[in-house]
């Protein structure tokens, strides 16, 4: 973690191509390794094989590999970089990032399960994993809010109402569909068409676009000015996971409109649900702390959301398009 470019390069950069030793870094490193790891390389790394989607027992072996223990990290340094060297302002902005992931990873360890009903039986291998993944990942942010943050409580219910405060809409709105689609599952959890739907919203905004966009927010923000290690080390190891989760969740949209070209029309709907939304916002995350300003990520989110249905060939209806044009800012000199 000593390269210390600007958080925001990558969107100048454009997408870059990994080398066959990159891709072993990435998927290869233990724990204690993957602080050496470039971010930007991990999220380049998710769009790798969405071209040629991996099947789900492929994904459920890089799961296999790829499991880490969130117990080995030491927050001893971040600590010290958290209370003696971040700003105040630098500590509220990546409170209010992070506490969506806080609460977001432990929804979707209750509300994912419903999604496997109706899965295939190697689906289920990959989504069972991916499950425990996301326990590990509550795990993670509890230790960080209790060991680095400070935050007081008993048990992980505790930790979760006390940074609850810090969640905004950008993450409470599509998590409330998410949580909407979920009971809709519950109760007709064979059909595909409310699958699809709550499949857009988790697997292809959720985690494809909102998670990967913010992780790039707070770990380039810890890159570039080396503070936070065991934070940078985890929430990278967590990235990793993402890229699985994304690969198996495209791969099933993918599948789900190749079996059944009208349920592009569910995807359309479910983005038309999420960008309306998306946009509502009583209370500003105030991004600037953290080398960021709100329409660079804003325009990381777009970057995301169409990197992801180009690489596995859904188009956009025009409306939609249209919409995607109106709200997309336009960043100076780019």
């Amino acid at each position: 973690m000593t390269e210390r470019k600007s958080p925001t390069a990558v969107l100048r950069e454009g997408p870059r191509a990994l080398s066959d030793d990159q891709v072993r870094e990435i998927e290869e490193s233990a724990l204690a390794e993957v602080l050496h790891v470039d971010i930007d390389d991990v999220i380049e790394y998710v769009h790798k094989d969405l071209k040629s989607l991996p099947d789900f027992t492929t994904l459920y072996r890089k799961y296999l590999k790829q499991r880490w223990d969130v117990y080995d990290l030491d927050f001893s340094q971040d600590r010290v970089d958290w209370r003696e060297k971040m700003t105040e302002e630098e500590r509220q902005s990546f409170i209010a990032v992070a506490s969506g992931f806080h609460h977001g990873e432990r929804q979707v360890e209750i509300e994912l399960p419903v999604f496997m009903i109706g899965a295939s039986e190697e689906e289920k291998l990959h989504i069972a994993a991916q499950i425990e993944d996301e326990a590990r990942h509550t795990v993670f942010f509890d230790r960080f809010y209790r060991e680095v943050v400070g935050l007081p409580g008993d048990d992980i219910m505790a930790i979760l109402d006390a940074s609850f405060p810090w969640v905004s809409e950008t993450f409470v709105a599509p998590f409330g569909l998410l949580a909407y689609q979920a009971d809709e599952l519950r109760l007709h959890p064979y059909d595909e068409r409310a699958r699809v739907r709550y499949g857009t919203t988790y697997f292809l905004w959720i985690e494809g676009v909102l998670a990967l966009s913010v992780m790039k927010v707070t770990l380039s923000y810890a890159r570039w000015r080396g503070f936070l290690p065991a934070y940078y080390t985890g929430f990278t190891a967590t990235c990793r996971d993402e890229s699985r989760h994304v690969q198996g969740g495209m791969r099933y949209l993918q599948d789900a409109v190749r079996k059944d070209p009208t349920m592009i029309n569910e995807i359309h709907n479910a983005l038309r649900t999420i960008l309306s939304v998306s946009g509502v916002v009583s209370r500003r995350i105030y991004y600037e702390p953290l080398g960021w300003t709100d329409d660079e990520v804003r325009a990381l989110f777009f970057l995301q959301l169409r990197r992801k249905l180009n690489d596995v060939g859904i188009g956009l209806s025009p409306d939609l398009e249209d919409l995607l044009q109106k709200v997309q800012p336009v960043l100076a000199g780019g």
